[in-house]
Parts: C-alpha cells; structure tokens; sequence
C-alpha cells in the first residue's frame, strides 16, 4: 500500500527517498511508513507523525529561498546550465565564476519571472543566470556580489564524455583480476604485498602480455587488532593499508644498522614459523609483526632528502592525514570504535583532540610515515607495470562505504547517516538481502560539501594508478539503505546526485590519465547504464550473468564494447568450482538459498548445460571436451575474446586451476571471507614463483591474447626472456 502520509511522500521525494521499486524478479515492492520514517531520521528529520512531517516539509521548500547561491553546482561541459540566485526582492545582483587559474568570467543574467516568496518576514526574490558554455574542466567558484556583500560557492565543470586514456590507443587490453593479499612470494610475509604486486605485473606485462593488474581495495583497515578480513569494509577509503607494505623495500631499511636488521629478520623468521602450514590468511600475527619491524625503521629516522620528501607528502595531504593518523594513535589508546570513547574526543575538531595530539605526537606521525611509504610503494609498483609496457597498470578497486566505526565517519561525523547502514536487497545470488555494515553519506551533506571527501577519495586513489574499478557503481545513483535492527529486505533505496558523483569522478580519471570500470550487476535500472555509457564510464559484464531476453546465454556479438568482460568475479567461485556447483552447496550450507537444494542444484546443471552447449555449437569448445574442466574455462575464456568489449579480464585463481572462493556474500564468520590463499586445482597454496612456470596460466593468456601463437612457459631455472 502507498504511504499513509502524504508529507511523508513529498518529504521522501524531496529526500530522494524510494517509496517503492522493482526487484529482481520484476515485482513491484511498496516501501512502508516505518521505513521512510527511520530513513528520515538517519538525515536528521522528525517525521515520525504528520504534524512533524509538515513542519520538516515547510523547512525543506524554503530551503533553496534561504540562500544565495546553491552550495554546488556541477555539469558537464558544453552544456547548458542556470543558476538561481536569491536575494531580498528589489536588490541587485551580478554573478561572475572565478576559474582555477584566477582568471574571471562573467555570467549573463537571463529573464526569470517567478513570484518572490516571504522566508523568515522577508520577502525573496529569484533570479536567473546562464552559465557560458565555454567554461573549463576543473573547480571553479561562483560568486554573487549583492547589495549585502559577496557570496561564493563551488561551480564543478565536468566531462562530458571519459572513455579510454591515451595509453590504450584504439586497440582491446586485458589484464588479470587478483586479491593482492591472498598471493604471496618467498619474500612476502605471509601476504601478498606491494612488492609482489609490482613483481605480479611485470610477470603478466612480459611474460603474458596483459594490460593491467585489477586489486581489490587497498584502503586502509583497522591500524590495531582484530582486524577486518574485507577489503570492502574500510577504515578509510582516502588511505591505503600499510598491512601491504614490504619492510625491506622501505628505503631507510638499507640504512639500518646491522643489530637493527637483525631484528626484523627474526621477527620475519618467527612469524614464518608461526604461519608454516596454515590454511588461511591470519591478518593479525602478520600486521602485528610487520608493525613492530617498521617501527624499528621509523625510529631509526631519514636522511635529510627523505624527511623533505615526507613533508612535502604532509604539506600535500594536509588536515585530512593529519586527523586519520590522530585517529589511529586514539585507536591504539581508547579502542577501535570511536562512539564508545570519551564524549570528548568524539569529535576531531575538540580541545581535548589537540591534547591528545601533542602528547602522542610521535605516534601520530608514525602513522602518517606509514602512509608515506606505501603510497611510494604503491607508486612503485604502478611504475614497474608501465615500465614493462603495461598500457594501464594497477587497477584499483573502490569499495562502497566504510564502517560505521571508521575514521572517516569520526572526521565527518555528520556526513553520515545514523541508524541506518548501506546493503542490498534481495536478488539472484543472494535472496535474503544484503546488510554490509557499512555507514552511508548523506547526499544532502555532500552537496553542502561540494563534494570535497568524494573528490578528495578519487584523487587519492588515482594518485597511484592507472585505472579505478568501481564496486556496485550504482551507488553514484542509488544505495539500500537499511534501518538498524530491521533484515536487509526491509530497506529502501535513496538517491544520489549522479550527475555530479559521476561528473566528478570522470574529471579526477580525466586529469590521471586514467581509465574507469562501474561494477554494474544486480539490481539496476536500465538508464543507469546507457547513461554510464554516455558518460564514457565502463561497466561490467559477467558471462554467468549475460543472458537475452528469453534467458539464454548471450551471443558474443550482442555484448557491450563499452564494459570490462570477465567469466567470474570476486563474488562467485573460481569457474572451476562454479562449473561444479560448489556455490550452490555453500550456499545451502549457509542457509542462504530459499529453494531446496536439489531445486537450485538443477537449475545450476541447466545453466552449465546451456553454456557448455552454446560453446560447442559457436567453435569455442570441442565436443570432446565437454567434461574436462580446464578446457571449458579456456573455451569460456575464448568466448570473452570473441565479444566486442573493449576491456578483458581474466581471474588469477582462473589461470591456475583455483576452485575456492574468496567470498560467499551474505556472510560474516560463518564462511572464511577475503582469507583464502591462492591455491592449485589440489587446493594446495601457490606462491606468485609458481606462477611463473604455470603452463595453466599461459594457456589461459594465449587465449586472452586472441588465438595468438602459442605461450610457453619457460624451464624452471632458466631466465625468464621471450
């Protein structure tokens, strides 16, 4: 049934609050009043009756009359674009935009006859004015002189169109897919890190012939333990996690004293005693260890050079380091979530933060040295990957949001939302819904922002690579919003700006240089791809997941040029365990299927059947084959090669045989999420040396690399040259 209120709709509306919507198998599915009610609350309105409803109402139509200007306007360029202007009526009034360089445009007034509006006893009118259609890219500021004085916001002139940086040419790339942590190498302590991401693309770059390298998040987590296992739970989406630093590629580490090495050597030596054997990835001996052997590195101090190097980076980052380290020395103090601190260090901005600032100040720029280094690591490796002629590099991922008790929601506590948390509603890979514990922004906060810590997280992430993935895209658009204490199925969706989320991520891609991927599955409306399309942003296309209209497998010619083409994703099983219906067995282990089990398990023979066959009936597949495992990932993989998709990608758990997934969605501590190593076909670990006299992964990149002539492996012991 539709709302009981009708101030509670508008209230919705104007909040960009859904009161209903599709799901997954095309039902429309009505929001209740409750719902509405709490997700009005997370943005700090009283709408819980229908006298309280009218008055938020009230405040909200006012609103745009009680200012001057709109706190942010972003639009593409070349496009047309007006702005409206309040004043007392009567009063004059000139707009003009102070571009980045200093220089100053005028912007003509147009005709606008609205009636002016009495707000708080004084009577306003409005005003128009038409922007040029010239402005540059960039960030600019509007500013309107009154007869009060002069008003300034932000004006955001975006690209119209991003597509593919100068680097790809016209030509295809492809690249491979890994979880950095889970591949580690002889010299890595006990999880893949950022050295053996560079090793990991030179490896693909001359020996495979791949394009890029796409990681999962590398944000930063938890600075002290217990530590979040998912990468797609951070800390801070602005930062990087040091966890993937390698202390002996820190430079100061080759200036150490002889006693000093000594000593992170046998913390290197007891940690691998420690982890001999083990199945999983344990992220808390590891950091813990890691932690103490760069400690030892950082109190043994810099070389005048690098201490003007390190503050430069502090100059550059400015406040926003400077409150994420505070936040980390108060971690390591008071506790990892910040609302159970004392009242007054809730707030970064306090007297008693500054306190606690000078009298940890060493701490405090430990954590920001921390910072320092790995984003020189992580440059390092993005340069190794276009040294060897990588025509992208790293590609890095974007997560969602971050927890609730994160340090981006104790910087910008009132960005985010209360009592609500951001997830998904039910649909094909898992029914129940999804709550990923994650704290959301609010978009009314980020436009009075003008999008600052948006801008600022993209810029960040693109400092140090050559493309971005973004995870569910869609949540430029739209994000489920899920009241505490209510299941997943019980949200709602709320808008976003997309023009000006999107705008802004395509200007940051525009001036690095570099290419962007939207992770597009689930539940989407169709506009937002054609629109991401427009925009020149890719999406993502799954070949389980590619099906026409009467829900066959899709035909290679039909899928999208404009997409990054994979055969599976992080969110699914390797194929091989996906060919064999391992997903669907874990899923009724976990409880997370509402078909029996049998049920599913033959819908799953029904699907491979069909893939299988259309590999067969379009050359991909030998008839033979049709039970071998390996040559039906391959043929999956050939079929990638045959679509118009600009952008490939190919798993590395794929490449080598891998059947584990990384992570069951919907799950917490019952399944081992984000902790599982790269593994063989016998589920037995590799390391990233293995890799490198792999013949599975170089069958696999001589697919990639369209039926080209044959790669092979070289000879254990012998150097690695084409």
């Amino acid at each position: 049934m539709a709302l009981s209120n009708p101030h509670l709709a508008e209230l919705a509306d104007a909040f960009g609050i859904a009161t209903e919507f599709w799901d997954w198998k095309g039902r429309r599915t009505e929001i209740t009043d409750e719902t509405v009610i709490a997700v009005l609350a997370g943005m700090d309105v009283d709408a819980h009756d229908p006298q309280a409803a009218a008055a938020a109402l009230t405040v909200v139509r006012e609103r745009p009359w009680s200012r001057v200007l709109p706190p942010c306007v972003v639009t593409e360029q070349g496009a047309p674009y007006r702005v409206l202007v309040h004043v007392p009526h009567g009063d004059g009034v000139r707009l003009s935009v102070r571009l980045e360089d200093g220089a100053h445009r005028e912007v003509p007034q147009a005709e606008h006859l609205v009636e002016p509006r009495v707000i708080n006893d004084t009577l306003i009118g409005e005003a128009a004015f038409d922007l040029p259609t010239d402005l540059p890219l960039g960030y600019h500021r509007l500013q309107a002189v009154t007869d009060a004085g002069q008003t300034e916001s932000t004006l955001v002139i975006t690209p119209a169109f991003l597509g593919f940086p100068a680097s790809m040419g016209e030509k295809r790339t492809w690249g491979y897919a890994v979880q950095l942590y889970s591949l580690t190498s002889a010299e890595s302590w006990g999880l893949g890190d950022f050295s053996d991401l560079a090793d990991l693309a030179i490896w693909s770059a001359t020996q495979q012939y791949a394009g890029y390298v796409l990681v999962n998040p590398l944000h930063a987590a938890e600075p002290t333990p217990p530590l979040e296992a998912s990468p797609y739970l951070p800390m801070s989406r602005r930062f990087v996690n040091p966890i993937y630093l390698r202390p002996e590629a820190v430079p100061e580490y080759a200036e150490l004293d002889e006693d000093s090495r000594g000593l992170i050597w046998d913390l290197k030596v007891k940690l691998a005693t420690a982890l001999a054997g083990a199945d999983l990835i344990d992220r808390e001996p590891i950091w813990t260890t890691k932690l103490a052997a760069l400690r030892i590195i950082f109190d043994a101090g810099m070389r005048p050079a690098r201490r003007m190097a390190f503050n430069d980076f502090l100059r550059r980052e400015g406040r926003g380091l400077t409150q994420f380290a505070t936040w980390c020395a108060l971690v390591g103090v008071h506790g990892q979530n910040f609302r159970e601190w004392p009242t007054e260090l809730q707030r970064p901005s306090s007297p008693e933060v500054a306190d606690f600032a000078a009298a940890h100040h060493n701490d405090i720029v430990f954590h920001a040295w921390l910072q320092f280094q790995a984003t020189d690591q992580l440059r390092s490796a993005q340069s190794a990957a276009r040294n060897a002629g990588m025509k992208v590099g790293v590609m890095n991922d974007l997560a969602v949001g971050v927890s609730g008790r994160s340090a981006e929601a104790w910087t910008y506590s009132n960005l985010f939302a209360d009592g609500v948390s951001v997830g998904a509603p039910p649909d094909h890979f898992n029914q129940t819904g999804q709550d990923w514990g994650q704290a959301p922004w609010r978009p009314d906060r980020l436009d009075e922002l003008s999008y600052a810590p948006f801008r600022q997280m993209v810029a960040g992430v693109l400092r140090h690579s050559g493309g971005l993935r973004v995870d569910h895209i869609m949540g430029l658009f739209r994000l489920w919003w899920v009241p505490a204490g209510k299941p997943a199925n019980q949200g709602t969706y709320v808008r976003y700006n997309h023009e000006a989320m999107v705008g802004i991520l395509a200007l940051e891609a525009h001036r690095a240089g570099a290419l962007v991927v939207g992770e597009d599955l689930g539940v989407v409306e169709p506009w937002v791809r054609d629109y991401l399309r427009r925009r020149g942003i890719l999406g993502t296309s799954i070949e389980w997941f590619e099906r026409d209209d009467q829900g066959r497998p899709l035909a290679p010619a039909e899928w999208r040029e404009y997409c990054l083409a994979s055969v599976t994703t992080h969110d699914l099983p390797p194929t091989a365990g996906y060919l064999a219906g391992e997903h669907i067995r874990l899923q009724h282990s976990l409880g997370l299927l509402t078909e029996s089990l049998d049920v599913e398990l033959d819908q799953a023979r029904r699907e491979r059947s069909a893939v299988i066959t259309g590999l067969v009936d379009r050359g991909f597949l030998d008839s033979a084959d049709i039970e071998d495992t390996e040559e039906i990932v391959l043929a999956m993989h050939r079929f990638l090669v045959a679509t118009p998709a600009r952008v490939l990608c190919a798993a590395l758990t794929d490449a080598v045989g891998d059947r584990r997934t990384q992570n069951q969605p919907g799950t917490s501590t019952e399944y081992p999420n984000w902790r599982v190593p790269l593994s063989g076909p016998d589920g037995r670990p590799l390391a990233l040396e293995d890799l490198y006299v792999d013949e599975r992964a170089f069958r696999l990149a001589t697919v990639m690399n369209d039926f080209a002539a044959p790669l092979r492996p070289p000879t254990p012991g012998t150097e690695l040259v084409d």
